[in-house]
């Protein structure tokens, strides 16, 4: 591309500060990853050295890998820019400045953006889109010869410039050695009395210097300033990974019903069920099926294990090869070995199941002492153990391999191989009680 040294900038500063109530730097809750670091890896695909990012005071530890500068106050974007200029003192290059919440940016669209930049031998050029619905975001006011004349804010914008369709994405590749002075001319000449760095392209173009844009054909999500647009943000990421994992070998059935969090691993001839929901650091084995309505964060799921439907899989879940995690059964921080048949209502918490069990209908491992300060126990039940359906296992408890559990029965005592335990209490009949109530009562 060239041999022009690069830096980027990612102004992650004040996210949220326009969209009420919004969590911080706007985590979707089902992509378990905030905007800003879609933004950032984007960034980092073009190899910028450095790598800033700007943000507000007390989150200066909250990103890895990258250098940190901090907005004191939330003055606007182009004070936002300006507070990363420490940090790149001696900077001599291109500089990418990139909004933290233009997470459906690609590394593509950036390498084009630099391309133009390059070509074109600009002090700055913008990255535009066309939207026919252009909403608040700034419009690009061309000259009559087409060139690039101001971006104007939507809250400054007049009619004329509101009917504007080609509108700023908020990205932009400066040389490092024009936007400096240029930040120094901004002045809080605008509604919200702030600091915008648009601005900055009136002052190159009033400067005579050479500003170029490269509109790009991409349809995507530019920002996020409310509940609505993340949404729409969140499906265009979704619909990136899974798409990903299907051209990668996986099988999604229903791709617009399930969810992927980017930490997923996925191996070729997996299948994910229709409204799937897999988080956290979860790994799903060749010929696994997981789903329909299941919710699997943070588990390993074995080759040919069965998942659902309706199933819960929490942190630190193993399910080795040919388990089952059936129909309204949910399982944390335990292991099922190998073949392991878990297929109905049951609850199975810090347990290790060995190879060829099955758990019956109904089974709970109680593992909570409820005695302030006293650990969980944990369950063992061996190999090709049978239990009873509604057993209840009171850890810490273990069960031999090859034993049975009757039905109905509360295990709260260790169960030796090949054994049969029975714990309940013997049933009687009482002959003719329901005659005699009802003959009492008349």
């Amino acid at each position: 591309m060239s041999d022009r040294p690069l830096a980027a900038v990612v102004l992650a500063a004040g996210l949220g500060t326009r969209m009420r109530s919004a969590t911080p730097k706007h985590l979707h809750p089902l992509l378990g990853r905030r905007l800003v670091d879609w933004v950032i890896e984007a960034a980092r695909g073009l190899g910028p050295q450095p790598l800033v990012v700007v943000t507000a005071p007390g989150q200066e530890d909250a990103f890895e890998g990258v250098e940190v500068a901090v907005q004191s106050e939330p003055r606007g974007t182009g004070d936002a820019a300006a507070a990363a200029r420490p940090t790149l003192e001696g900077f001599e290059g291109d500089l990418l400045v990139v909004s933290g919440d233009a997470a459906t940016i690609t590394t593509e669209i950036l390498e084009r953006l630099l391309e133009t930049h390059r070509r074109e031998q600009a002090a700055a050029t913008v990255l535009s889109f066309d939207r026919p619905e252009p909403g608040d975001y700034g419009r690009i006011v061309r000259g009559t010869d087409g060139s690039l004349e101001a971006i104007v804010e939507a809250g400054d914008a007049t009619p004329e410039q509101l009917a504007i369709t080609e509108i700023n994405s908020s990205i932009y590749v400066f040389d490092a050695a024009k936007l400096w002075p240029a930040l120094d001319q901004l002045a809080p000449e605008n509604r919200q009395g702030e600091l915008y760095l648009t601005d900055t392209i009136r002052e190159l173009v009033a400067a005579g210097d050479r500003v170029a844009v490269y509109e790009d054909d991409d349809t995507a999500e530019v920002g996020v300033n409310t509940r609505a647009e993340l949404a729409a943000t969140a499906v265009v990421l979704r619909d990136r990974i899974n798409e990903a994992h299907m051209l990668a070998g996986a099988t999604i059935v229903d791709p617009a019903t399930t969810w992927i969090e980017p930490s997923v691993e996925l191996e070729p001839d997996s299948t994910i069920h229709p409204f799937t929901i897999l988080r956290g650091e979860t790994r799903v084995a060749e010929g696994a099926e997981i789903g329909p309505h299941a919710v699997v964060d943070g588990a390993v799921v074995g080759p040919q294990a069965l998942v659902g439907p309706f199933c819960y899989l929490r942190p630190g879940t193993v399910l080795e090869a040919g388990a089952k995690a059936g129909t309204f059964v949910e399982v944390k921080n335990s292991r099922l070995g190998a073949g392991v048949k878990a297929s109905h209502q049951s609850y199975i918490g810090d347990a290790d199941i060995g190879e060829g069990t099955n758990i019956g209908a109904g089974n709970i491992t109680a593992n909570f002492p409820h005695r302030e300060g006293e650990p969980k126990g944990r369950t063992v039940i061996g190999r090709n153990v049978r239990t009873g359906v509604h057993n209840s296992f009171v850890a810490p408890v273990e069960i031999g391999d090859d034993a049975w559990t009757g039905a109905g029965s509360v295990i709260t005592e260790d169960v030796p191989p090949e054994a049969l335990a029975v714990a309940r209490q013997r049933q009687e009949n009482k002959e003719g009680y329901v005659r005699k109530r009802r003959e009492g009562d008349d």
